[in-house]
């Protein structure tokens, strides 16, 4: 594998209307994470994700951008971004926009002169069909916000697709007008002296060559949209095109959300010349779904919890990087999620931050994780802004479910989750505005909050920079960046646990997440010896010692182990 500069870092995603605000408007703004980028650099963050901070009216929360070179009047100006670009390099920072090119909003310039004039240029910017005299839909397909994908262009004859919400419709990339747009703003923003992009939602550009209906899946007569992606090939030629015009060039770090790759694309994706440099590992946020909906989804537990991590690793091979993840915008907390209410609590927060974060590839924070932010108990539907969850109550409903039972999936599921306010202090707010914020902050910022942990060492933030440094010391470095990934087979249920081993070095991960303690064996060393002593480069204060070939590790308690060799 050839070394890449990002290899050896560690990126935090922002959602900046969550992350901090600076006017006093309830809104987290550029400013705000300006103010904030000496806590990241203290965190040893080099790599920042923005959310986008585009010009939107936010129906999706910034994902229907309606100007892609605008930053939002609620966000700030393009002055404050040059400023956080520029701040951020000052501190060894690189910063990464959100590309959300499978679609734009419905008040984006090219669909409005789509509706004036359909069969012209900004039509095909767009898929448009006929509408059927007797009201048939041109397809069943269900889009990810429920409902079906195709909606009436306002003031014609014809009907548009969209696979998100309806203010989002689907951008046509058969179209090579429309690729050669996308590309001059990747460029533009790379001149403005951006890192790269997360690229968001970029499987879905590629629609089937024919559009017809599937078997229906729901009393509502329509399919999941998953069945178009299966169906659908020949997406390379796109995303090699996008890869050579506009992110080559630039030496671009790219991230992509990829969740369905059919099988034996990964090369393709992110090998050697890969279309991107890296793509998210989501199969622990994969784990379990239904097509019923939410309230259908299997509960994971800490053995799955192994088996999804394990599985990518192997998946991955030595094929290129993994971008390594346990929560984002677009799922709950993953202490939340991950670790079940009889188990959650500092201890095994940082043990579940230990397995994560020092597997093979880039690792992801997203905010607040590195504090244990939780999610938070929904109350009334009233409270949820999140669309997909909107969606999400009414499924559970028609389902038969209680409005307590379908909040209670929505407390465990929903995106409003990740989108509560950052809770830096517990004074009102959480100290992230001095108005009410845009999004009720969660109740517990009063005791799980930055100002508390930053100056305890046993806390979970105080663990995570611990993590991030241990990753990056030089004499561990090769090992947690390059050096192989072997499971350690055989451990009892709840324990997560592996070796990390390159020429010469071989280190132990390893978290206990049972009340009791626990023993497991060790591999044999590469002289086929037993390992019998070992240095604790990392622990959550719980004890943990190697004697005789094997490591025992107290109660919810987590060791990073230099093993002797």
């Amino acid at each position: 594998m050839q070394r890449k500069w990002w290899h050896d870092k560690v990126a935090y995603q922002i959602y900046p209307k969550s992350f901090m605000d600076s006017n006093g408007d309830g809104i987290g703004d550029l400013q705000g994470i300006i103010s904030k980028l000496d806590y990241l650099k203290d965190l040893g963050v080099d790599i920042v994700w923005l959310s986008p901070i585009y010009q939107s009216p936010l129906a999706d929360e910034g994902y229907d951008i309606s100007d892609y070179y605008a930053i939002d009047p609620r966000f700030g100006t393009m002055e404050d971004m040059e400023e956080l670009i520029a701040e951020a390099k000052k501190r060894g920072m690189t910063v990464l926009m959100d590309l959300v090119v499978n679609h734009c909003s419905d008040e984006h310039e090219w669909f409005q002169k789509a509706c004036q004039d359909p069969d012209g240029k900004y039509g095909k910017f767009f898929y448009l069909r006929d509408k059927d005299p007797d009201g048939k839909l041109p397809t069943n397909w269900r889009s990810y916000f429920g409902g079906s994908c195709w909606e009436e262009l306002p003031g014609t004859d014809k009907l548009y697709l969209h696979v998100f919400h309806k203010k989002q419709p689907d951008l046509n990339w058969e179209n090579p007008e429309l690729r050669e747009e996308v590309y001059k703003n990747i460029r533009w923003w790379m001149e403005k002296g951006i890192g790269g992009f997360r690229i968001d939602a970029i499987i879905n550009i590629k629609k089937p060559a024919v559009f017809h209906d599937y078997p229906a899946d729901r009393d509502d007569g329509l399919c999941t949209i998953h069945n178009m992606l299966l169906e659908a090939e020949g997406i390379g030629e796109f995303l090699g095109e996008m890869r050579d015009k506009a992110f080559a060039p630039y030496d671009a770090f790219t991230v992509g959300e990829v969740f369905n790759e059919k099988k034996n694309e990964l090369p393709l994706f992110i090998g050697e010349n890969g279309y991107f440099s890296t793509m998210f590992d989501f199969s622990l946020e994969l784990y379990g779904r239904s097509e019923k909906g939410w309230f259908d989804v299997k509960r994971i537990d800490i053995d799955a919890v192994r088996d999804c991590m394990f599985g990518a690793q192997k998946k991955i091979g030595d094929i290129g990087f993994y971008s390594n993840i346990i929560e984002n915008h677009d799922e709950p907390r993953g202490a939340s999620r991950l670790l079940s209410d009889e188990i959650r609590n500092d201890d095994t927060k940082k043990a579940l931050a230990a397995v994560y974060f020092l597997r093979r590839g880039l690792p992801f924070i997203y905010q607040g994780q590195e504090i244990g932010m939780e999610n938070k108990k929904i109350r009334s539907v009233d409270e949820l802004d999140d669309i997909s969850s909107i969606d999400a109550y009414k499924v559970a409903r028609n389902a038969g479910l209680t409005e307590e039972e379908a909040l209670e999936t929505l407390s465990f599921h929903s995106r409003d989750n990740a989108r509560t306010p950052m809770q830096w202090s517990n004074q009102e707010h959480a100290g992230f505005s001095t108005a009410a914020p845009w999004m009720k902050e969660n109740p517990n910022y009063v005791r799980i909050n930055v100002q508390e942990q930053q100056g305890r060492e046993d806390s979970v933030l105080s663990f995570y920079k611990k993590l991030v440094a241990l990753r990056k010391d030089p004499l561990y470095k090769e090992t947690f960046v390059y050096g192989d990934f072997e499971p350690c087979e055989g451990c009892a249920s709840g324990v997560i646990a592996y070796l990390r081993k390159s020429a010469g070095q071989t280190i132990l991960v390893a978290g206990n997440f049972n009340p009791n303690g626990t023993t497991l064996q060790l591999p044999k060393r590469a002289d086929g010896e037993t390992f019998t002593e070992g240095t604790l480069l990392l622990g959550n204060g719980k004890e943990a010692a190697v004697a005789d070939g094997c490591v025992s590790i107290e109660g919810f308690g987590c060791a990073v182990i230099l093993l002797k060799e």
